[in-house]
Order: C-alpha cells, then sequence, then structure tokens
C-alpha cells in the first residue's frame, strides 16, 4: 500500500456518525491492502492526481445502515467506491482501469458520480462490468 492507508480504506463518516467501529477483520484487511496494491496503487500512479476512497470496508452493520447488498465485496473488503472529483475524471479512471488493471466488478455510478471498482486476491477476477 502506498498511496492509500487503510483508515482510508475504512473511513466512514456513517460509522462516525452512529458510533459504530468500522474495523476489518485479518482477512478482510488482507483484501484490502490487495485491492490497494493491485488497482488502486497502480490507478493512482497513473493518474497523478488525488483518487478519494469514498466508501471502502464496510462491517455488517455499517452495510445494513448504508442500505449496502447483503453480498457487497464492500463487507469482504475487496471493494471501493472512488472518485477524482467530477464526472469527467471518474471517467478517466474507470476507463483506465477497464483496460489496464486487474478488477473483478467495474462499475459506473449513477453516470460516473463515483466508480465502484473490486478485486478479488485469490485472482477469480470476472472483469465484470456495469452500469447503475
Amino acid at each position: 500500500m502506498k498511496h492509500f492507508t487503510m483508515g482510508e480504506l475504512c473511513a466512514s463518516t456513517t460509522a462516525d456518525a452512529h458510533g459504530i467501529k468500522n474495523t476489518p477483520p485479518l482477512q478482510e484487511a488482507g483484501n484490502l491492502k490487495a485491492l490497494a496494491d493491485n488497482v488502486l496503487d497502480p490507478l493512482r500512479e497513473w493518474y497523478g492526481k488525488p483518487v478519494t476512497v469514498n466508501s471502502g470496508y464496510r462491517c455488517p452493520q455499517l452495510n445494513r445502515l448504508v442500505g449496502g447488498a447483503a453480498s457487497s465485496q464492500h463487507l469482504k473488503g475487496e471493494a471501493a467506491d472512488i472518485t477524482a472529483g467530477s464526472k469527467e475524471e471518474n471517467r478517466k479512471l474507470f476507463e483506465y482501469i477497464r483496460e489496464n488493471l486487474p478488477f473483478d466488478q467495474l462499475i459506473d455510478e449513477k453516470n460516473f458520480s463515483w466508480v465502484h471498482v473490486s478485486y478479488k486476491r485469490d485472482g477469480n477476477n470476472r472483469k465484470q462490468i456495469l452500469k447503475l
């Protein structure tokens, strides 16, 4: 993890506001590290500017509170919702990941309001592209 910290990947204003301790167990922390090493850090190095993680790991209580899917990869520490600050810049991130990096799911969320990207460290990545 070069450009991202575990704290960044687990930060949540919703968790803070509700007194939820959003600390990943060991397996999930390892998954977050793999996501950063294989996707987020290479993306940041290519982009050359800050990339913000809006949502990374979510403990079950936080995931329920934010309306996340019961099968969300955020629960496993395999996913991050990221932004570069604008829809145009987010589209650049999306395209770069799609063409150059390993991923399990890549989702254009609300016309590039943010980008969801996930990565499985077991290497069983589907390269699934969705638009929500």
